[in-house]
């Protein structure tokens, strides 16, 4: 459970980092506003599945 729990996380972290990234390479070629705000939401959303994961590997790796 806790190999699973922790590829996820890495998963998790992994998608959060490249939506930013993709982020960032859009604003650096001028991105419509529409199109960057919902990269934002996707990286937001992606951080907060990461913490949860995150909580629950703790909660579990007594």
């Amino acid at each position: 459970m806790k190999t699973f729990f922790t590829i996820l996380v890495l998963a998790s972290m992994a998608a959060t980092l490249g939506v930013l990234v993709a982020g960032m390479i859009g604003m650096a070629r001028g991105m419509p506003g529409q199109a960057s705000q919902k990269l934002m939401r996707y990286r937001v959303l992606l951080q907060g599945l990461t913490l949860v994961l995150f909580a629950i590997l703790m909660m579990i790796w007594k």
